[in-house]
């Protein structure tokens, strides 16, 4: 499931989440479980399908043998669990109306719950609450079920948590944000996988959430088999959070993924754990900020307290005994119990509000232990609104016990405020590629440079892969252009203009923009693609060196200024035929134009249309809107020179505005402040514009903003007149 069809599941479930709220009078806090359920059920049914056959031979073929099994019993052992007829949800979708969908749900969860004879997956599906769903209106289940029946059959990964994240940015802003809790977004969860690794062992989440966390884990090591080979199944997972329903949706992704483990309600702060020592890896996003834990409940726990409790900073004795007797903020709780939770070899990765990084008294003396014993080794600030409910600046801390046993008190900082992608005006994300090439910095530092090398080989193949979609978008729009270029000619030539139009066509130099409309040569296109597909060429013969990557790419640099330069002209191209043509519309076309429809002028926005496939196909920065899910050639070969603009050796270097490797002593500079602006330092980047190319997308802007005053002068005028209509009723 790509992010446009994500991003219209989400609002389809939105919009289905209204009904429901309106149709069965439920509070917003009610009605994400029954959804979230048959969610769940789509999602068993898609996995199922993956294994059924193979079920259904091996039940076959063990028929009558001595080592005979039902077929529950294989399917559990190859898929993790069992689906009876019942509970399959095109059964469910196909019930007649009069079917009572309730009871027939209900029972469906049940026989999913019984499928898996688990005692630990008792009462996790809803069964109850679709009773409710259905006392206003009969016919909403069955609305719902044939709605996440287009769910599509490649949904994979933590689909379920991104959706809930979505469910809690909505309630948010109806019910407010209430203690902290949010969901964090896949692309930051990916980033911390890929730096810390997690690829056999044990994993501990304190504040699990939706386990979005332990599913990215399992998604890493399948991603990285060539390199470490099929662990998957090394990895035990064990969380908790104190929310019984998000408890539920955890245990239900856990299922889906295929993750042993365990997940279990429990307050951190109040329940006593077992785990000093224990972890090979510890991974959370726990809640900020948290106020008014019980000094009693946490300073004799070694998890703790082992590098000292967060204490009020007053010392004055009209400090109230309500101040003495809680912790000011559990930030640092968080950061003690994930220290302390490592093996020896152990490593974290949390998220923490950036107020963390500079925090002062107790909290700043917590930190200059963890600093001096080498175990934080790396700090990576995040871009702002990366999060559906609050907008906090937030940074990532990594620690490493093998790194402290060595004594080794440096921390790699990165500054990554900049590097995102626009999602929305509210909202952004990390993409894939920049996950990896931010994940390569660490590896840069460790000294995996070959790591590097294949990242870029990588990128070489992908760009290998999308060069020929150049070409034919930008034959295609040639094609469209010239056409329609010629047809505007043809139904100007046979036009018959009066004195009052031949005015208008002189003040609006109608014929000098008609002759400047061009349309781009091909040959020097044409060059350029097989400049680069022979250097790609080349270079699978080679040993993928440093040396062999950055001559490929050098090769196919001519190709991404000639698409810059045919774009240039396209553009101004499509610029003058857009002004021509609404010109022409307004003033020029008769009421019932016959050349004008026999010249196929009528619809303009196919030209529109063929100029953003081409945009797609040269753009280095995959907006969100693109409609095509391959990723354009000039777009990998833009995260190539991203990367090696800044680490041109393959080897680790600071990066001014990006990275800094501080020694202990530069960190006691900035009084052990863990804030990574404060050592990276700043760059000023270009924005690779000529003057004239500036000149033009100011141009471009200020024809679209004039647009868009057009439009909302017109919705303005609207709506006066209905004001107006109604107050004369």
């Amino acid at each position: 499931m790509n992010t446009q069809e994500l991003k219209k599941l989400e609002n389809d479930l939105w919009n289905v989440a209204n009904q429901l709220r309106q149709g069965a009078g439920l509070k917003a806090t009610e009605y994400a479980s029954p959804i979230l359920g048959l969610i769940f059920l789509k999602f068993a049914d898609i996995k199922y399908r993956q294994f059924e056959d193979a079920i259904k031979l091996e039940f076959i073929s063990k028929q009558g043998s001595r080592i005979e099994q039902t077929e529950k019993e294989i399917a559990i052992a190859n898929c993790g669990f069992y689906l009876p007829e019942h509970a399959r949800y095109r059964y469910l979708r196909d019930l007649p109306d009069n079917a009572g969908h309730a009871q027939i749900v209900k029972e469906a969860m049940q026989a999913v719950e019984d499928g898996l004879d688990r005692d630990d997956f008792k009462n996790v599906l809803p069964q109850d609450e679709y009773f409710k769903i259905t006392q206003s209106d009969k016919t909403l289940l069955k609305t719902l079920l044939k709605i996440f029946d287009d769910i599509p059959d490649d949904a994979t990964g933590d689909i379920l948590g991104k959706i809930y994240e979505y469910f809690l940015g909505k309630f948010a802003l109806s019910e407010g944000q209430g203690g902290g809790e949010f969901f964090t977004p896949t692309s930051v969860v990916k980033y911390m996988v890929e730096v810390i690794e997690p690829y056999h062992g044990k994993l501990f989440d304190p504040a699990c959430g939706s386990a979005g966390m332990f599913v990215q884990s399992a998604q890493f090591i399948e991603r990285h088999k060539a390199h470490y080979g099929d662990q998957s199944k090394a990895i035990f997972v064990t969380g908790q959070d104190k929310t019984g329903e998000t408890v539920k949706l955890a245990k239900m992704n856990l299922l889906i993924n295929g993750l042993k483990g365990e997940i279990k309600e429990a307050n951190t702060f109040t329940n006593d754990l077992d785990c000093v020592g224990q972890y090979d890896y510890v991974m959370a996003n726990p809640p900020f900020n948290v106020k008014d834990v019980k000094l009693d409940n946490v300073k004799n726990k070694p998890y703790f307290n082992e590098y000292g409790i967060p204490q009020n900073k007053s010392k004055s004795t009209s400090s109230s005994k309500e101040d003495k007797d809680t912790i000011p903020n559990a930030n640092y709780l968080w950061i003690n119990l994930f220290a302390t939770s490592l093996n020896e070899s152990g490593r974290a990765a949390l998220v923490m509000p950036n107020s963390a990084s500079d925090a002062r008294h107790s909290e700043q003396e917590i930190r200059i232990r963890l600093i001096e014993k080498g175990l934080i080794c790396q700090m990576t600030s995040l871009p702002s609104n990366l999060f559906y409910t609050v907008t906090l600046p937030a940074a990532l801390w990594f620690f490493d016990k093998a790194k402290a046993a060595k004594k080794d008190t440096r921390v790699l900082f990165v500054d990554a405020r900049n590097v995102f992608r626009q999602i929305d005006r509210a909202h952004r994300e990390i993409t894939d590629e920049q996950v990896q090439n931010l994940a390569i910095i660490s590896r840069l530092q460790q000294g995996q440079n070959e790591r590097y090398l294949e990242l870029i080989n990588d990128y070489i193949h992908q760009t290998q892969q999308t060069l020929p979609l150049i070409k034919q978008n930008y034959q295609a729009l040639c094609q469209v252009l010239k056409n329609f270029i010629a047809n505007f000619n043809d139904w100007a030539l046979h036009k018959h203009w009066d004195a009052e139009r031949q005015q208008l066509l002189a003040e609006f130099n109608f014929n000098g923009l008609l002759d400047s409309l061009t349309v781009p040569a091909i040959e020097q296109l044409d060059r350029a693609e097989q400049q680069a597909l022979t250097a790609l060429a080349q270079y699978q013969n080679t040993e993928g060196s440093n040396a062999s990557q950055k001559h490929c790419v050098g090769q196919c640099h001519a190709l991404v200024e000639q698409t810059r330069n045919v774009k240039k002209v396209l553009d101004k191209s499509y610029r003058h035929l857009e002004k021509l043509y609404k010109f022409a519309d307004k003033y020029l076309k008769g009421k019932d134009d016959k050349h004008w429809k026999d010249n196929n002028l009528r619809d303009f926005r196919k030209l529109g249309d063929v100029l953003g496939d081409f945009h797609e196909a040269i753009n280095p920065a995959m907006p969100l809107e693109f409609k095509n899910i391959e990723k354009s050639a000039v777009y990998w070969l833009h995260q190539i020179e991203w990367l090696q603009g800044r680490f041109p050796d393959a080897v680790y270097e600071n990066v001014t505005g990006l990275c800094k490797l501080a020694a202990l002593d530069e960190i006691q500079e900035q009084d052990y402040s863990l804030n990574p602006g404060r050592y990276v330092g700043v760059v000023i980047e270009e924005d690779g514009m000529t003057e004239e190319e500036f000149g033009e997308e100011v141009l471009m802007l200020h024809q679209r903003l004039q647009g868009l005053d057009a439009k909302a002068q017109g919705l303005q005028q609207m709506i006066n007149a209905n004001l107006n209509s109604f107050m004369d009723n």
